[in-house]
């Protein structure tokens, strides 16, 4: 059986004016809809890490044999991620939102190219380092009991 060709519309490297950075803690910023209008919409996805090339090398060969409708969760300390396999060039990263699950749609190569940043000896660049601390500052924003 033949897969269908996905026309949703996705995040691409080809257009990346969505992704304002990949922070130190590997947290992708992507602008939701790649609406440069509202900075408001720029949310911090958790990303891949791991503790070893031979983990990094485990988990980007899980991603590649991904087949649609299987998934992949990335385990964080503070927060999870879950990668679905939507068809053969359509993957959804989804993240519990405040409000409800969300999920970002992206083609293979460029969900790929965000999973490398795991790999134990990648550095982010230096503009990115700022958004590490933006996102510590939320977290000294929210109540600390709810």
């Amino acid at each position: 059986m033949t897969s269908l060709f996905s026309l949703s519309p996705r995040y691409r490297l080809d257009d990346a004016s969505w992704l304002q950075g990949i922070d130190p803690a590997r947290n992708y910023w992507i602008l939701v809809n790649g609406d440069v209008e509202a900075e408001e919409n720029t949310v911090a996805i958790p990303g891949l890490t791991v503790s070893s090339v031979s983990e990094f090398k485990q988990a980007i060969r899980k991603f590649r044999a991904l087949q649609p409708s299987e998934q992949m969760k990335l385990e964080r300390v503070d927060r999870s991620a879950t990668i679905h396999c939507v068809n053969s060039n359509c993957y959804a990263l989804e993240i519990e939102n405040v409000i409800a699950r969300v999920w970002h749609l992206f083609d293979q190569e460029t969900l790929e190219s965000l999973l490398m940043t795991a790999h134990p000896d990648w550095q982010c660049a230096s503009k990115d380092i700022d958004l590490g601390r933006q996102l510590l500052m939320r977290s000294f924003a929210k109540p600390l009991v709810a």
